[in-house]
């Protein structure tokens, strides 16, 4: 069952499309930061989990090109 999208969810993830951490590891995609982002995205960070439910993927995986 999909989980609706708040307002809320939406300013959390952009936060996450702004931290500096997570948008290293989104471009580089490899490297300490891109592991770390991975690793605590899911449990520790709101914003990364935010991220996911608003755009439906991983805060480390990078932004498909349009």
């Amino acid at each position: 069952m999909k989980q609706e999208v708040s307002d809320k969810d939406r300013e959390m993830a952009e936060t996450c499309l702004k931290c500096t951490v997570c948008k290293k590891a989104r471009k580089n995609q490899k490297g300490f930061t891109f592991w770390f982002v991975k690793k605590i995205e899911g449990g520790m960070c709101p914003y990364c989990q935010a991220y996911e439910r608003v755009y439906g993927r991983k805060a480390h995986e990078p932004i498909p090109a349009s």
